[in-house]
């Protein structure tokens, strides 16, 4: 050996055998409120190649809980190189009152875990509600135990430079389709809940390439710096507006055409799949994924505005993309139950975990443990939505949502020639979520053009009545049988607590008369009733049935008219009368 290489070797053998150390760990504050963002500032030297890859370095925050509980937290490099003093972050907040313990955990490649830098801070108690949990198959719970159910859209992305729109490519560029404006819109109208995607026009945190949407910049980065900055921003807004988040992390055109050739996970890009299939199988994507579910985690996982991780959108229009070689359901299957399970161990706030479909199943993938609920999308069909719904909670044992929903997909087509079936479905695909057993009411797609067609205030109308249900249920709800007594206006029935709340729809085009009748009508009985184009309330009395007759309710429902009814249920004390909103 040259002398000279070998004074380098000697140089940098006390670097490589030195352990990582912890030089400062602290908290922005001593004392904090329950659920609030805790950023603990986090100053160390180790070794890494890469400081994104938790196989090369990982820098964790373990905290301890009052209860004793241990959360293990992951935290993000912010700044400097290797074998240097270097910054890192950890995002936490906190769940229980009390005073807080932590450390700081290192693993390096091939080392020893190393320990350094404890402290501790208090928590005070807030109104804050907490996190979204599952309940039941209808509803969601927040960590307070108030009951949550999402009523909101799809807001896939904002505008973008340029949209290839043959009708409606102006109104997809308006400035006003941003977050900022959409969700102080829709949260002022009632709603509370959005799906988003991430993708290289949108929130590309996971894109060295952008396109189309100047907002933007392309980065050799592991994570995209200008995509980072927009996700804290979009993640304080929804905050800010009450909005709760479905964030689709892949939709499928990520995996797909130029989407594939840009990828990351590409081969040819620095990646580690060869092909779309390898993107499921091969150990080293599967390794570089989990390191942007640990990076999401650690960045973002702190805030309750994030309802649920969503895998991908419509991941069988992955597998089915080319017949000629179609992606076997099981290799993909596989890939979800590690992915969820690796999500599920490393994100301590337990956020909600799902994937979705178009409309084709994969065999298994609606039966993965650590997957929270399912989904899928349906068009063209919107009436199937209350037994496709019930359906797949009574066969899988879970939640299933809708979220997608439409009358038409194809975006080739000029909506403006049948506007009156496009807002027809809109309304009637929320009252179906509404009556049906699903915690998140069906999301309508093209949020621009029933913004346009000025239908979003239409959320303040569902919004009122799920108010009233949660009210009179506190999370009890149940399907009954009732009946219009005509073949053209339909039915559904939802006892909540000691309420029944009914649902007809008059799907023909002219006005109908309706005999209703449901256990819990009474002659005599002051029942309400609502439409929800005026957002009024008024009162009708059940009349007495004729000689021999059950009793009924006539009401007379106009062309696709929507009315709701609020009545006691049959196990009401006597006297009881629906409450008033």
């Amino acid at each position: 050996m040259r002398p000279y290489a070998l004074a380098l070797l000697m140089a940098l053998l006390p670097l490589a055998a030195s352990a990582a150390e912890v030089l400062r760990a602290t908290p922005a504050r001593n004392t904090t409120l329950q659920y609030a963002r805790l950023d603990v500032d986090i100053t160390l030297r180790a070794a890494w190649t890469n400081p994104f890859h938790a196989q090369d370095v990982a820098v964790d925050v373990v905290f301890t809980a009052p209860s004793g509980r241990q959360l293990r937290l992951p935290a993000f490099h912010v700044s400097g190189e290797p074998h240097q003093a270097s910054r890192w972050q950890a995002r936490f907040a906190p769940r229980e009152v009390g005073r807080y313990g932590y450390r700081v955990e290192v693993s390096e490649a091939g080392r020893p875990k190393t320990a350094g830098q404890a402290g501790s801070f208090a928590v005070t108690p807030s109104a804050a509600r907490g996190f979204l949990r599952p309940d039941s198959a209808w509803a969601l719970r927040f960590d307070n135990g108030e009951i949550f159910r999402g009523i909101g859209e799809n807001f896939c992305w904002e505008h973008r430079d340029h949209d290839d729109s043959k009708y409606f490519g102006a109104l997809h560029e308006n400035p006003r389709f941003n977050y900022e404006t959409m969700m102080a819109k829709l949260s002022g109208h009632g709603a509370n809940f959005i799906r988003t995607w991430m993708i290289y026009w949108n929130l590309p945190v996971d894109w060295r390439w952008v396109d189309n949407a100047s907002r933007y910049r392309p980065s050799e980065a592991r994570f995209n710096e200008s995509g980072i900055a927009r996700m804290d921003a979009f993640i304080v807004t929804a905050e800010q507006h009450g909005i709760y988040v479905m964030l689709a992390l892949d939709p499928h055109v990520a995996l797909l055409g130029e989407g594939w050739e840009r990828s990351v996970y590409n081969r040819r890009n620095g990646g580690h799949a060869a092909t779309v299939a390898e993107f499921f199988t091969s150990p080293k994507a599967r390794e570089q994924y989990q390191d942007k579910l640990r990076f999401m985690v650690a960045r973002w996982g702190y805030s309750p505005a994030i309802a649920a991780w969503e895998f991908f959108n419509e991941i069988d229009n992955v597998t089915y993309a080319d017949p000629a070689a179609r992606i076997p359901d099981e290799p993909v299957v596989d890939w979800h139950r590690a992915m969820s399970r690796y999500l599920a161990e490393v994100d301590p706030f337990d956020h909600l975990i799902t994937t979705s479909i178009s409309h084709r199943d994969l065999a298994g993938l609606n039966d993965i443990p650590d997957i929270d609920f399912n989904q899928k999308h349906i068009y063209k069909a919107t009436g199937s939505i209350p037994a496709t719904v019930s359906d797949y909670v009574q066969r899988h044992g879970k939640p299933y949502v809708i979220g997608e929903s439409g009358f038409e997909w194809d975006w080739s087509k000029n909506f403006d020639a049948f506007a009156e079936d496009m807002v027809y479905d809109f309304k009637r695909g929320l009252w179906y979520g509404l009556f049906s057993p699903t915690p998140i009411l069906p999301l309508s797609w093209w949020w621009e053009y029933f913004d346009e067609k000025q239908v979003t205030p239409y959320f303040a109308a569902v919004r009122e009545i799920d108010g009233l249900m949660r009210q009179a249920g506190r999370g009890r709800f149940e399907a009954v049988a009732a009946s219009s007594g005509h073949a053209q206006i339909e039915v559904h029935a939802v006892r909540a607590g000691r309420q029944v709340f009914i649902y007809l729809n008059n799907a023909s085009a002219s006005s109908q008369q309706a005999g209703l009748t449901q256990a819990g009508l009474r002659a005599g009985a002051r029942v309400r009733l609502y439409d929800p184009e005026t957002r009024k309330f008024r009162a009708a009395t059940v009349p007495a049935p004729a000689a021999g007759a059950g009793t009924v309710l006539p009401l007379e429902l106009g062309a696709r008219q929507q009315l709701i009814v609020i009545l006691p249920s049959p196990n009401a004390q006597n006297g009881a009368h629906p409450s008033h909103p």
